[in-house]
């Protein structure tokens, strides 16, 4: 797919099943190749990036098959895994590289990592940092960038406070602390996603959480699990917006995670005066589950900004999106992450939004989008800069733009939302 053109107007209405969440997905995968016996992780995402890690796991001895409905790992055990031939390569995938930089840090080999030209460019060394505090040798290019060499060996436990608050860092921490000679600790100054604390917990690790402070004993024997992975609520934002931007729209998701770490982003989007409801929430292999349904809603706009800026990270960019059909438009504060990510997500949303129309202040730090009184936006020929969020948000936004837009590059999607295309076509009043 090169580029993908997006036609105004219509709705969208119907019922959608979402692939598997991506974050759940890359843990139950390296846990299962870490557990004794074979288990079976039924809805795995269908993300390029859940790939990734499949294929790195396949390279340090795992057993992959995968099927149309499942995928079974056959693990190695705690110790079991081996060193792989050539460095591995985690393509575009950040939390491939740095959950899986936590479990090399305790093999008793050598390993180097590399991704593709975008995820060389990221930051690593709010990885490399504890993991050397725990005794890992670890050499990167450029200070902190990969390729990254890791020589695991004997790793000492540390009690560990979150400079920035990191998801992956605290997992990969946590991932380490599994071959230590204690208990390893992570402190979090905000308390962000728990899928690693969960998944730890449902192969049988000891894990111990409250008030911020996470705890992992060491040398657990982790054991095989039949998973079903949750529908992925960061790409359900994209349809949610979607429904709430273009009116007669009526929307359910079925079968979404609603983690309560995640969910902030539907609070916040209510208190802009959506209509949105959950139904049938349940909680399956430690994690809530449930429907979400929308309805189309004039919103008011808001700001985001302080520790909910971590809660929200990857739905940020859509938020920034939909600001030109709010009443007040949209500022995002304190969200300079955003700018480290597959791209500078700050600029490359600032850009893309200024060449529809939508009169937009670009902050060291975040973002401000103006409402819909500062006029409507108008289709062009957008170049996402390699990044599926800002394809995927600039998509919805042109939903409501005057005339077609052309969005470049419309495969980059691929990396979290293979069929996000042919979901919205299927989902539009108007095909696009």
């Amino acid at each position: 797919m090169g580029k993908k053109i997006i036609s105004p107007g219509g709705n969208v209405s119907g019922v959608l099943e979402l692939p598997g969440d991506k974050s759940i997905s890359h843990r139950y995968a390296m846990l299962a190749a870490l557990a004794e016996d074979t288990s079976e992780i039924a809805n795995y995402s269908t993300a390029e990036d859940c790939r990734s890690t499949l294929d790195c796991l396949r390279r340090l001895g795992a057993g992959i098959e995968i099927g149309p409905d499942k995928v079974r790992i056959s693990g190695r055990g705690l110790q079991g895994l081996i060193s792989p031939r050539n460095a591995l390569d985690a393509e575009n995938s950040g939390t491939t590289m740095r959950l899986l930089m936590g479990i090399l840090a305790g093999q008793s080999f050598a390993c180097k990592l590399t991704g593709d030209a975008s995820l060389r460019r990221r930051p690593m060394r709010r990885i490399i940092e504890p993991l050397r505090q725990m005794g890992a040798e670890i050499e990167s290019s450029d200070g902190d960038r990969a390729p990254i060499e890791i020589r695991g060996g004997h790793l000492h436990a540390i009690d560990y406070t979150l400079a920035i608050p990191s998801a992956q860092v605290k997992s990969a921490i946590l991932l380490a602390g599994l071959f230590a000679d204690g208990i390893t600790t992570v402190r979090e100054p905000i308390r962000t996603r728990d899928h690693t604390e969960l998944a730890l917990r449902e192969f049988g690790a000891d894990v111990v959480a409250a008030n911020r402070k996470v705890s992992v004993h060491p040398k657990p024997s982790l054991h095989a699990r039949q998973l079903v992975v949750p529908g992925d609520l960061s790409a359900a934002v994209f349809f949610i917006c979607a429904a709430l931007i273009l009116p007669g729209s009526s929307l359910v998701l079925h079968n979404v995670g609603l983690n309560p770490t995640r969910t902030r982003i539907l609070d916040f989007l209510i208190s802009m005066g959506a209509s949105i409801h959950l139904a049938a929430v349940q909680m399956h292999d430690s994690e809530l589950v449930g429907d979400i349904s929308v309805q189309y809603s004039p919103l008011m706009g808001g700001k985001i900004s302080g520790g909910i800026v971590a809660e929200m990270i990857d739905e940020l960019p859509m938020l920034a999106a939909i600001g030109p059909y709010t009443e007040k438009g949209i500022e995002m504060r304190d969200a300079q992450e955003l700018r480290v990510k597959e791209s500078d997500r700050i600029a490359a949303l600032a850009t893309g939004l200024r060449e529809m129309g939508a009169r937009v202040e670009e902050f060291p730090d975040g973002i401000h989008v103006a409402g819909r009184g500062a006029g409507k936006l108008h289709g062009v020929s957008l170049e996402p800069c390699g990044d599926h969020r800002i394809a995927m948000a600039l998509s919805i936004a042109a939903l409501g733009a005057d005339g077609k837009t052309a969005i470049l590059d419309a495969k980059c999607v691929g990396v979290s939302f293979p069929g996000f295309f042919e979901s919205l076509e299927k989902l539009r009043g108007k095909s696009s």
